[in-house]
């Protein structure tokens, strides 16, 4: 016999009038949590009661209704309900929807209460943001969507954006293929086929961090930061035609600037007008460029110019500002910590005294009439302009025709007699190299890597030795005793004369290198001192203290250490033979452990740029191997290229790791002599190449690198 089933009988629903509802003590709800009574009370005066009170008849002590009904389940509500009233913008006997429970169930007060507040599923985030993006769709603007839901007007803009993904990315973010923080980093790109194929190239790897998807979509765009988009300026680049990206969730420095050949057009507008008012001053010549290479001004002279005077309210005002600086040094002098006004204040202060140390210089109109200067932008996106250069030709009177820049604004005389300056657009050119095919085996490094690299290590070199005197001293006696006594031997490692190398070959990042600085400005520091006529400058060296003079003596025996790696000349002549290097090397590494270098402490690291974009993939898989670990590099062997070089930079970047011509030679392994017929087997193997494979150590087109910095 079948058993019947038992049927279900729902509560009623009816009007109850509000001053008939006391809110329950067995309400669980006792913290306060999700949108505040205040907010729910001016979505109801909105959009009404959405969702019933659920209530219960209140007995007396013989089980009798007394008319009143508690609210077990729907407290919040109740409340704002509550709130409405007390502000008389509802009836106190208003009728509020209920569905009534009997009063003599089985069913405990509390458990209501309970069920009612934890059964409840919350909404999906992805939802909400397509609830939004429908509301903007229907004709809602961002600041009435906020009003409506009682949240910041960026809240809405966030939630739309994380709407606009690729809908392929949502799909997968609504399975939890995908957290919410790698959705968000999706955002900083609306190109939906690129989102997909970031997508596609992480989700079976590991690395998946949120930062990782962020460089990945922002790889092809110039960050706002970037001293061209500084000098240019956001607002002339939006002006143009240009794009900015803006990260809606986390700080972004001023976002992306999406089109980089835009910007660099705009770069060379700029200069090259900033380049022609430059000229109109009266100088000879203009070489123009976005950043000119260490030593640029190698080989020039640098006229001695006359600093404007200041006016007499320049220098009450530099006074007074001296007077403000001090007394508020003095003031906060005991303070652990500054207070940010103040601390802001000294920086200005600072900022306007060194522009007064920066005012101009005035040249003669005879020196600028033969002279020259660079236009440029410095680091922080300023123009950057070097002025009173001669080159060596126009010492004296030059012919006609004798210069061969590329003139873009005309050539001197012209027919009104007045000289017009040569303009040269300058910049670092770019050797496109074969393509070749993979090769599994380790080849040597390209000769002008290995120069590149060297030229950071003699930089480095030359910072160490000046910043020690008694070194600098030793070298110095070891070069002169050498010379003196053994006339035949290799030059080795010191010009004693002291003749300044330079760097045929450099890296980008070379003119800003904590090394290059520090020589820029201890140069500048003695040049501030030092006298220019040779009778006076012969008293001035002889009253230095003896400190004095070693540490001179020190900078300026610096200026001849080369440690470059030159390609060595077989057949003798001019450049450097096998010997020679060996041995030019072998006192760079002594000098290197005898100023205590350490190539890692003075700023060099790998990056795609400088070093692991320029070489095959099994050395880019060696180097990770050697710095990381195994593991890391079987992490990145599957990779790409160009992928594996970047990967490779993030994996090393504070492991310490260098190239073999970064590294110091074994002491043990240096022989006590060599011959003149050492065979290129006899050197490092990172220098025994013969440079036949150097176009083999870029396997893809070096215009593949030269992509906007993130």
């Amino acid at each position: 016999m079948a058993t019947a089933v038992q049927k279900i009988t729902l509560s009623t629903s009816r009007d109850i009038p509000f001053n008939k509802l006391v809110l329950s003590q067995s309400n669980v709800r006792r913290v306060k949590a999700g949108v505040s009574v205040e907010e729910l009370a001016e979505s109801i005066a909105r959009r009404g009661l959405i969702q019933s009170l659920h209530v219960r008849a209140v007995l007396d002590g013989e089980g009798k209704e007394t008319g009143m009904f508690e609210v077990p389940a729907g407290g919040r509500r109740f409340r704002a309900l509550e709130f409405l009233v007390k502000q008389k913008r509802l009836v106190k006997t208003a009728p509020v929807p209920c569905v009534v429970s009997e009063a003599g169930a089985d069913i405990l007060i509390d458990e209501v209460s309970l069920a009612e507040n934890i059964e409840r599923a919350p909404l999906h985030p992805l939802d909400q943001f397509r609830a939004f993006q429908a509301l903007r769709e229907k004709g809602m603007t961002e600041e009435e969507i906020a009003a409506a839901f009682f949240v910041d007007v960026k809240v809405v803009k966030q939630r739309l954006r994380l709407a606009s993904v690729a809908p392929v990315l949502l799909d997968i973010y609504a399975e939890d293929g995908m957290t919410l923080e790698q959705l968000m980093a999706f955002t900083v790109s609306e190109d939906h086929a690129r989102q997909q194929q970031v997508w596609e190239a992480i989700k079976d790897g590991w690395q998946k961090e949120p930062y990782t998807i962020r460089r990945l979509m922002t790889e092809t765009t110039v960050r706002a930061s970037d001293k061209r988009a500084v000098f240019v300026g956001i607002e002339a680049y939006e002006d143009a035609g240009g794009y900015v990206l803006r990260d809606l969730f986390q700080s972004d420095d001023g976002g992306w600037l999406q089109d980089a050949v835009l910007l660099d057009r705009l770069v060379t507008e700029k200069l090259k007008t900033e380049a022609e008012t430059v000229a109109a001053e009266g100088w000879k010549w203009i070489e123009v460029a976005g950043t000119f290479p260490y030593g640029h001004d190698h080989g020039l002279r640098e006229l001695a110019g006359t600093t404007v005077d200041l006016t007499e309210e320049e220098r009450a005002t530099r006074e007074a500002l001296r007077d403000e600086y001090d007394r508020l040094e003095a003031e906060y002098s005991e303070a652990d910590e500054l207070p940010d006004e103040i601390d802001q204040r000294l920086g200005e202060i600072e900022e306007a005294l060194e522009a007064f140390d920066r005012r101009p210089m005035t040249y003669a109109p005879e020196q600028m009439a033969r002279a020259g200067a660079f236009v440029s932008i410095d680091s922080d996106g300023t123009l950057l302009v070097e002025r009173g250069y001669v080159r060596p030709e126009d010492e004296v009177t030059a012919e006609p025709g004798g210069d061969d820049g590329a003139d873009v604004s005309g050539t001197a005389p012209d027919g009104d007699g007045v000289q017009r300056a040569t303009i040269t657009l300058g910049g670092a050119s770019t050797e496109a190299e074969d393509e070749e095919d993979e090769v599994k085996t380790i080849r040597p490094l390209p000769d002008r890597l290995v120069s590149e690299l060297t030229a950071h290590r003699t930089l480095a070199l030359r910072d160490a030795v000046a910043m020690n005197s008694h070194v600098a001293m030793t070298a110095l006696l070891h070069r002169l005793v050498t010379d003196t006594f053994l006339p035949h031997s290799a030059r080795g490692c010191i010009e004693a004369q002291v003749r300044e190398v330079h760097f045929p070959a450099q890296a980008e990042d070379l003119r800003d290198s904590a090394s290059a600085r520090s020589v820029a400005e201890r140069h500048e520091r003695w040049g501030d001192h030092i006298p220019a006529d040779d009778a006076a400058l012969w008293d001035w060296l002889a009253d230095l203290d003896d400190d004095s003079r070693m540490e001179l003596l020190a900078h300026c025996v610096s200026f001849g250490v080369n440690a470059l790696y030159e390609k060595p000349n077989p057949f003798g002549g001019m450049g450097v033979s096998q010997h020679g290097l060996q041995v030019r090397l072998a006192q760079a590494d002594r000098l290197a452990r005898a100023t205590g270098l350490d190539m890692v402490a003075v700023g060099w690291r790998p990056t795609v740029t400088n070093y692991l974009g320029r070489v095959t993939k099994p050395r880019i898989i060696e180097a990770v191997r050697e710095g990381a670990g195994e593991r890391a590099a079987g992490l990145i062997d599957h990779l790409k290229k160009g992928d594996m070089a970047k990967e490779a930079e993030r994996l090393l970047a504070e492991t310490g790791w260098l190239p073999e011509p970064l590294r110091m030679i074994d002491p043990d392994a240096e022989p006590d002599a060599v011959t003149a017929d050492v065979e290129a087997d006899d050197l490092p193997e990172f220098l025994a190449g013969d440079g036949e494979d150097e176009d083999l150590a870029d396997e893809e087109d070096e215009a593949q690198q030269m992509v906007a910095a993130e």
